[in-house]
């Protein structure tokens, strides 16, 4: 005997779920197949789920197409941050610079490493010590390092703050409505089980050939077992037999 089987993606939710609607707007209320309640509750619920997947769908895209550029933000602020310790370190080992000059970014001094700039959170802190340091150090009367100077670190930089802060938004905004929506395709799948099993019981009586046909009216799909499709094909080949 045929099953029926649940939407499990949301294009189906959506669809099981209009079609049930279309239905309670054509058939008069006194001949449909499932009760006025769940009617006023797909009219309800319908447009704010299709709205909180057509956001989700939005802001996942967003992220997307922007975080190609969010990396090459990235990287040139990570570059630009390299090079100025760099052009620093090589500053002191020329002798134009003392070594003293890294503590004012916070570096040991008598270390010439570059410091790690790896993650997001070592950046962030890095490059607001480098460029603080690096004002403080031309305000005491230092010699501005240049190539690249810390005017244009720091430009690098900030557009890396915005451009981090914007992916944290997005993401956030992104967690927020996959949050959401999982809290409403359980009541979307509530729904359509409750509207089912009514569309199901009011055709119970009916033969079922034109059961099934009624109650896929409604927006429920059925399917074959492997073993029944099977045996229908095996009973076509027999009739075909008997009657050439």
């Amino acid at each position: 005997m045929p099953y029926r089987r649940l939407p499990n993606t949301d294009a189906a939710r959506i669809r099981a779920m209009r079609i049930a609607l279309e239905k309670g707007r054509e058939v008069h209320p006194s001949q449909m197949a499932f009760s006025p309640k769940n009617i006023v509750r797909l009219q309800r619920f319908l447009p704010q789920f299709e709205n909180m997947i057509m956001l989700q769908r939005q802001s996942y895209a967003s992220q997307n197409n922007k975080s190609r550029d969010y990396a090459e933000i990235l990287r040139k602020a990570r570059l630009y941050l390299t090079h100025f310790i760099r052009v620093m370190n090589m500053a002191i080992f020329r002798g134009d610079l003392p070594v003293e000059t890294r503590a004012f970014y916070g570096l040991a001094t008598n270390e010439s490493t570059v410091p790690s700039l790896n993650t997001e959170n070592e950046l962030i802190s890095w490059g607001k010590r480098i460029i603080e340091g690096e004002e403080f150090r031309i305000r005491k009367g230092g010699c501005p390092i240049t190539n690249p100077t810390i005017a244009v670190v720091k430009v690098r930089y900030q557009n890396f703050i915005e451009a981090w802060n914007f992916q944290k938004t997005i993401t956030k905004r992104t967690l927020d409505y996959t949050e959401k929506n999982l809290e409403l395709r359980k009541e979307a799948d509530e729904i359509i089980v409750q509207i089912w099993n009514e569309v199901e019981i009011a055709h119970s009586t009916l033969p079922e050939d034109r059961r099934m046909a009624e109650s896929e009216n409604y927006g429920i799909v059925y399917f074959y077992r492997k073993s029944e499709l099977n045996k229908a094909g095996t009973h076509s080949e027999a009739q075909s037999t008997i009657w050439p």
